[in-house]
């Protein structure tokens, strides 16, 4: 499994995995990254932030998941877009994502947000075993009005 940055060439292939995602859970609805409107340009969109990246995972030169980190609120980031395709899922590629983004936003950021549906019982377990805590309500300044799960990661200092 390779991790990469993601690059021009990529955002068709990780923009079909997203949306296959969302699709198989129901979630391919408004207020989801379903229908954010930079999703068929995530190189673009990442390049144009400061302290942004996106990641890709790669297995045997095919595109098989992605994550990114972008700027949400004073010292914090969001980790947004994990997904993986299913010939992923259960192979480490989750947790290799997951540090790859969190290491660069320790760099960057005090803290890391996320935004989740609570039936995403594998990615729930996950932000957990990353130590991010579920907040009550989400942070302000939140996109994704179909999320029911925020999360928050503090760096040590």
């Amino acid at each position: 499994m390779n991790i990469r940055p993601i690059q021009k060439q990529d955002n068709p292939f990780i923009a079909a995995i997203i949306r296959q995602s969302l699709e198989s859970a129901n979630l391919a609805i408004e207020g989801t990254a379903y229908t954010d409107p930079h999703l068929d340009q995530l190189f673009e969109y990442y390049q144009s932030l400061t302290h942004a990246a996106y990641w890709i995972a790669e297995e045997h030169g095919e595109i098989v998941g992605g994550v990114g980190i972008a700027p949400f609120t004073d010292g914090i980031c969001e980790l947004q877009k994990l997904y993986l395709s299913p010939k992923a899922q259960g192979k480490g590629a989750g947790k290799k994502l997951m540090d790859t983004a969190l290491q660069y936003a320790a760099t960057y950021y005090d803290a890391c947000y996320l935004e989740t549906r609570s039936e995403l019982t594998a990615a729930t377990g996950l932000y957990q075993q990353y130590d991010f805590s579920l907040l009550p309500a989400p942070i302000e300044g939140s996109e994704h009005s179909a999320m029911d799960a925020w999360y928050l990661k503090t760096f040590s200092a």
